[in-house]
């Protein structure tokens, strides 16, 4: 289904023309028409499914067909993490470049005293779209620097992220500032028993999308190491000795060990950098501006940068640990093997993770390769599979309200007349 095919108004489909985007991927061919006709909804799919556009798009559209107030915030957008707040706000830009009438502003923590003086003046101002994370958000609420009662749209992105990240009561405050008539946008990965809990609390009666996990890509070259905790550095050791690598990202799921970690490469002369939630968030930029740069070869991390961080030249992921969910597995992965390149995904199996790697595999429909540890270390243990265990895996009418006004017929993008305008970014 293209674009051309919804309710989207004219100047949203010009944008979309000038960035080239003419398919709609499934979360927004679902989602679209749906939060277009003023439904309250809770979609479940990973990163990379196009979920900024499926909710981004249909409220621009609404906004700039007009009947809303000028003088205050239509929109909040969360988000659990700065990086993803500006990803947003990019895509913002982009998708709303033919809409003058229209503005936003980011708001997030982590900069100085100026940034926030800018997010205060924009936000007493009346932006139309706010996007922010949930402590700057109340922040700012608590300097009654902006009124939520005439909100029109609230959206939670990767709430998921926000719930474990420790954001619940944040999330439940703000909501509890909302007009009652407003309209709930929720985005998760996962849809665990305390996002369901989350939704039931914010959403009324939601149309709910889910998007299956699709399967890593084809391109990454997937094995694994079936070994003893100790033998974890040894491994690491070979890999770095054989390939002198560069533009790898190491996961582990808890910061205490990504900081064991990177004290060990470090004693082994690796040009590492460690990225958890002890960092400060300038600690952390800076952290990413160096990888991104190349001035870091190894990035040892938690999940924190398995989701929402467009890195394109990723060569190699390495779990250090086994995620005990197959989503988390494929998100850590997808790290690699993105703009058309090729990718190895390796992962330390230890004896405690044989379960969960199976159950991986299960998930993945594939045995991945197991290869043989490095001369010297001995063996490591036998990879006996369990009983599959069951899934704690949650599960996932069209009305218009006239909201949305967008005309339903649209001419040819062929015979669009050419804006004078330069091509959005």
């Amino acid at each position: 289904m293209t674009f051309e095919e919804t309710y989207l108004n004219d100047n949203i489909l010009d944008a979309l023309y000038d960035m080239h985007f003419e398919e709609m991927t499934p979360i927004q061919e679902r989602c679209i028409p749906e939060i277009l006709d003023g439904r309250d909804l809770i979609g479940v799919a990973q990163t990379g499914t196009g979920k900024t556009a499926a909710y981004l798009l249909p409220i621009l559209s609404m906004l700039d067909d007009g009947g809303f107030p000028k003088d205050a915030v239509n929109c909040i957008v969360m988000s659990p993490t700065r990086e993803l707040a500006q990803q947003i706000d990019q895509a913002m830009q982009g998708f709303g470049y033919y809409l003058d009438g229209i503005s936003s502003v980011a708001v997030y923590g982590g900069n100085d005293g100026n940034r926030f003086d800018q997010e205060m003046k924009g936000l007493k101002m009346g932006a139309d779209v706010v996007i922010a994370t949930p402590g700057r958000l109340l922040s700012h609420i608590r300097m009654g620097h902006l009124d939520l009662s005439r909100l029109s749209f609230f959206v939670l992105d990767e709430a998921d992220r926000m719930l474990d990240m420790g954001f619940s009561d944040d999330i439940l405050q703000i909501a509890k500032m909302l007009p009652p008539d407003h309209q709930t946008i929720m985005f998760s990965a996962t849809m665990p028993t305390k996002i369901q809990e989350l939704a039931r609390t914010l959403l009324n009666h939601p149309t709910e999308v889910k998007i299956a996990v699709s399967k890593p890509a084809e391109k990454i070259q997937q094995s694994a190491y079936i070994c003893y905790e100790p033998q974890k550095l040894g491994i690491v050791r070979s890999l770095f000795k054989a390939g002198e690598l560069q533009r790898v990202i190491i996961f582990s799921g808890k910061k205490d060990k990504v900081k064991d970690i990177t004290r060990e490469l470090k004693h082994m002369h690796i040009n590492c950098a460690p990225m958890h939630s002890d960092l400060s968030q300038a600690e952390r930029d800076e952290v990413m501006y160096r990888f991104k740069s190349g001035q870091v070869d190894v990035l040892v991390a938690t999940d924190i940068v398995a989701r929402g961080i467009d890195i394109d030249d990723i060569l190699m992921v390495i779990n250090y640990d086994v995620p005990h969910d197959a989503e988390d597995y494929v998100h850590r992965i997808g790290r690699t093997a993105r703009a058309q390149r090729d990718g190895i995904a390796i992962t330390f199996v230890s004896q405690a993770d044989i379960r969960y790697f199976a159950d991986i595999e299960r998930f993945l429909e594939r045995t991945i390769d197991k290869n043989p540890l490095p001369e010297g270390l001995g063996e490591g243990p036998e990879y006996t599979p369990m009983t599959p265990r069951k899934s704690t895996r949650g599960r996932g009418g069209r009305r218009r309200n006239g909201k949305g006004k967008g005309s339903p017929h649209r001419g040819n993008k062929n015979h669009r007349q050419k804006s004078s305008k330069p091509k959005a970014n």
